[in-house]
């Protein structure tokens, strides 16, 4: 089969808004497949804390990238990238569409536009920033990067450290800020790009953040963040729903303190999630229950088959 412009849908939003039900939905539908744009769902010791889809939802529709890599594998979203596109160009040889389905905005990104060439991580500087922040505390990071590349600093998010310093990394070795090194200028994509964003009123989705996080605790993700306690250091594990449990087993805070604080985090990361996707203004809004004009504005930009 022979397909012009195949299309890539998007289907983006916040944590708990519903988007893997969704996704599972428009693919039965369409009779295709998912991937996951889910940063954290990428690793199989994770599932509980991540909201991995479940078994039963996993054998609806074939799903890939989920539980591929250990949270001991180095992996970063330019694999991310080269490795969606090859994936994307061996589905698109038998689907009409795809969909990638996530809420890590960077990831999606990726995929959709390319990310910016920099020059690979330096391990003594690396080292050294990891010190600062061990003996420092983030904040420190953050003075550093402000001093180094002030428009960044404005815009990276400023309780990832991660991100912090991965940005002094590029300034210290190349001498450049970092914002000047990132062109911003998509790359061309051999098939069409749809972006569906989900959405549900505050009050709504931070309920049903709050619900979930409940529910993790009820399928065992105290269990599970024991499990990991030992990896703590590992980015991957530099997570909502997993810091917070660490702080509890190294007797920082009481279980009911540490339940509160993933609920709290989870609501903000929703907020942060859903200011990068809103300032994208290619991405059509619905509600997750708006499936029949869901499926109606998909059909309207489906290539034909010849």
């Amino acid at each position: 089969m022979t397909i012009d412009d195949p299309l890539l849908v998007v289907i983006a939003g916040p944590t708990a808004v519903g988007k893997t039900n969704l996704a599972i939905s428009i693919a039965r539908y369409f009779n295709t497949e998912i991937l996951s744009a889910d940063s954290r769902q990428f690793y199989r010791e994770m599932s509980i804390g991540t909201a991995v889809p479940s078994d039963y939802e996993l054998s609806q529709v074939p799903h890939h990238f989920i539980h591929q890599l250990s949270v001991l594998d180095d992996y970063n979203v330019s694999r991310f990238e080269t490795d969606a596109l090859a994936l994307l160009e061996s589905l698109f040889q038998n689907h009409r569409l795809v969909c990638m389905v996530g809420g890590s905005g960077l990831y999606i990104n990726a995929v959709c536009h390319g990310i910016d060439l920099l020059p690979d991580p330096d391990p003594e500087i690396r080292r050294s920033l990891k010190e600062l922040l061990r003996s420092s505390g983030i904040e420190a990071l953050r003075r550093e990067l402000t001093l180094l590349d002030p428009q960044y600093a404005d815009l990276v998010d400023g309780s990832n450290p991660a991100r912090l310093i991965r940005a002094l990394e590029i300034c210290m070795s190349t001498g450049m800020p970092c914002s000047s090194l990132r062109t911003h200028k998509p790359k061309q994509r051999d098939f069409k790009i749809l972006k569906v964003g989900i959405e549900l009123p505050r009050e709504e989705l931070y309920q049903r953040i709050n619900g979930r996080v409940d529910t993790m605790m009820r399928q065992g993700l105290l269990d599970e963040a024991l499990s990991l306690f030992s990896l703590r250091h590992l980015q991957a594990l530099n997570t909502v729903g997993y810091k917070e449990l660490f702080d509890h087993f190294e007797g920082k805070t009481t279980l009911a303190q540490s339940i509160e604080k993933i609920k709290i985090h989870s609501r903000r990361y929703a907020k942060r999630q859903l200011t990068w996707f809103k300032k994208d203004l290619g991405y059509t809004w619905f509600h997750p229950d708006e499936i029949k004009q869901i499926i109606t504005l998909i059909n309207s930009n489906l290539p034909q088959t010849g």
